[in-house]
């Protein structure tokens, strides 16, 4: 049972290439339900190692990683195809990429790398799924509600900079205060 959340957040890796394939080919039903099913596989892994105390450290690292490239993947591929806005992927992406080298700085200068999700992360996460699937459901069905969509992905670009000033911020007390203890002890 232990492996059983590892393989899922590997299956969430392993559809990365099938929704970048599926959306070249303009295939959005079939991208929707790809995404979909990674959405079920990171509920359910989560899930299973909770629920039957089957954490492990390798899951601890790859169930962010598989979130990431999930969701980095997808803002990257709608923009290449002019589905969203440019702007928009490049407030996703650079928000993840200023997260993930302030943890590698922490990690190379002060060999730590304690960051504990914030409430607005939470949410910006969850924005950022909603719009995806909004985009891809309304390519897939023909929906028209470009305003309303229009809004969620104001909200996805407000949240992630809001989240990403927050980890900035977090990031650079606990880096000043672990500068002002070495030079203290």
């Amino acid at each position: 049972m232990i492996y059983i959340p590892n393989l899922l957040t590997l299956a969430r890796i392993g559809l990365v290439p099938w929704l970048v394939v599926l959306l070249q080919e303009q295939q959005y039903g079939w991208s929707l339900a790809v995404f979909v099913i990674a959405g079920v596989t990171d509920g359910l892994d989560g899930y299973i190692a909770k629920r039957f105390n089957a954490s492990t450290y390798l899951g601890a690292i790859l169930d962010p990683i598989a979130d990431k490239t999930l969701l980095v993947t997808s803002y990257i591929m709608l923009s290449v195809l002019e589905i969203i806005p440019f702007w928009l992927m490049v407030v996703v992406v650079f928000r993840d990429i200023v997260i993930i080298g302030g943890n590698l700085l922490m990690v190379l200068f002060f060999s730590t790398m304690e960051m504990k999700p914030l409430a607005i992360s939470k949410l910006n996460t969850v924005v950022q799924i909603f719009y995806i699937v909004l985009v891809l459901a309304s390519l897939s069905f023909g929906l028209a509600y470009a305003s309303f969509i229009n809004l969620v992905g104001i909200s996805v670009a407000i949240t992630s900079v809001v989240s990403g000033l927050g980890y900035v911020y977090i990031g650079s007390v606990k880096a000043t205060k672990i500068s002002e203890e070495g030079l203290n002890s």
